[in-house]
């Protein structure tokens, strides 16, 4: 059912572009002429404030050497905090809760060698089917690591009908043997979100430690973590924070756990005026910037500083704002011009349930990809049968997604698909 306040033409979404105080920003970024994109929640697009973020610390290196741990632009050795401080509006965070360190992986291993305690009846994790498949392969070798069989010890929340996870189901796995849980904020399929507040406030009442994958929120939705009380997040920023292939993750934790050791110690967790000192005993910092664990990446963390300049300039509520509204048109257009063409809309429809995303299924997903991407659009392939299509918020105009539907439509109308294979690519 497309909304009340929609036209299908060009003028009407030409229109919303008048409107949208986020449009002179699109010129902010390199977007490729004659190409949509609409993948924006696997990999951003380099904006020019990224690009000279990262030249301007290749001219430290150049001109400094290594005294640019501690001098130029943007001295190095406190690189990590500053972006934590700059990242943590985004996450509903004090500062020194939220580090920008790691990848999403290694993230996820140190969170949970550290705060996965068993003790007594108290020895299983608690994930879910839906997941990305990364967070399981850790959970797993994590339980393997302290003697724990996975295939007993970690427990996935059952979804009902593939797409979808009840709160009302994970609460009811919320058991006594549970020792911490980890739980996606938007499922990577179908965006779904997740009531936060809700599953933190009952996984404390049962004394179970809960952890979120923020890859698939951040950036594109508000979240309040240190107001719900979560205990620990994680995070990577090449998605809707357009960080960069590789660019390097975050971490929170709540202040309430400072004072915990890491699981996994290494000399960038140091306090930093301790961290020279050579010393064989680990004195961690007081904060989030505890859990590093090596050097940082530099060259990965400097286009960051660029990128989180603009969500500073605009906020997360206005990006949050815009991401709706464009969505939703994107909806109510397929629904319009491809009523007839196999589509089925597989992410929630209310505002406050859907995240940056729309979910778009067919038999035909793989095939019907490829002939996008020969027709100059950018989508996002998921096994078996989705298309992810992901208007952002700072660079794609309404113009673009009227545009883009209408391919699809031309594409499911001469049935161009058929004359791929329908099977994904190596990276998809």
């Amino acid at each position: 059912m497309v909304s009340n306040f929609f036209q299908p033409t060009l003028d009407f979404a030409k229109h919303f572009d008048k409107e949208d105080s986020l449009q002179r920003f699109r010129e902010e970024f390199y977007v490729k002429p004659n190409s949509i994109y609409m993948d924006g929640n696997s990999l951003g697009l380099l904006s020019k404030r990224a690009e000279r973020t990262l030249l301007e610390c290749i001219d430290d290196w150049k001109e400094h050497g290594i005294d640019g741990w501690t001098q130029g632009k943007q001295p190095w050795f406190y690189l990590s905090e500053k972006l934590g401080k700059m990242c943590a509006p985004l996450v509903g965070a004090s500062p020194e809760e939220v580090i920008v360190t790691g990848s999403t992986t290694v993230n996820l291993h140190q969170l949970i060698a550290t705060f996965y305690k068993p003790k007594g009846k108290r020895t299983k994790i608690l994930a879910d089917e839906l997941t990305f498949p990364s967070d399981l392969y850790a959970l797993q070798s994590q339980l393997r690591i302290r003697g724990y069989d996975p295939d007993t010890h970690l427990i996935c929340v059952k979804s009902r009908d593939g797409r979808f996870l009840e709160e009302d189901d994970i609460i009811e796995a919320m058991t006594n043997e549970i020792a911490v849980m980890i739980m996606p904020t938007v499922l990577y399929r179908s965006g779904q979100i997740l009531d936060m507040k809700r599953l933190t406030a009952e996984a404390h009442k049962r004394g179970i430690l809960i952890g979120f994958d923020a890859c698939h929120s951040v950036g594109a939705i508000p979240h309040l973590f240190s107001e719900w009380g979560v205990d620990f997040a994680y995070w990577c920023h090449y998605k809707h924070i357009n960080g960069g292939p590789g660019a390097v993750g975050g971490l929170y934790v709540n202040k309430k756990h400072f004072g915990t050791n890491p699981g996994l110690a290494g000399w960038f967790g140091s306090r930093k005026d301790k961290q020279f000192d050579m010393d064989h005993i680990f004195t961690p910092a007081e904060s989030a910037g505890a859990y590093q664990i090596g050097t940082p990446h530099i060259l990965s963390l400097a286009p960051l500083i660029g990128c989180l300049e603009l969500f500073a300039e605009v906020g997360i509520e206005t990006i949050r704002k815009k991401s709706l509204n464009i969505n939703q048109y994107l909806m109510d257009l397929i629904e319009y011009e491809c009523a007839d063409c196999g589509f089925f809309i597989g992410n929630p429809r209310e505002d406050e349930r859907r995240g940056g995303h729309v979910c778009l299924e067919h038999n035909e997903a793989a095939r019907i990809c490829k002939a996008l991407k020969d027709n100059g659009v950018i989508p996002d392939f998921r096994s078996p049968n989705i298309i992810r299509l992901a208007p952002v918020a700072f660079y794609t105009s309404y113009e673009d997604v009227w545009k883009v539907v209408q391919i699809l439509k031309k594409i499911m109308l001469e049935k161009q698909y058929e004359k791929y294979e329908n099977k994904r690519e190596v990276v998809s």
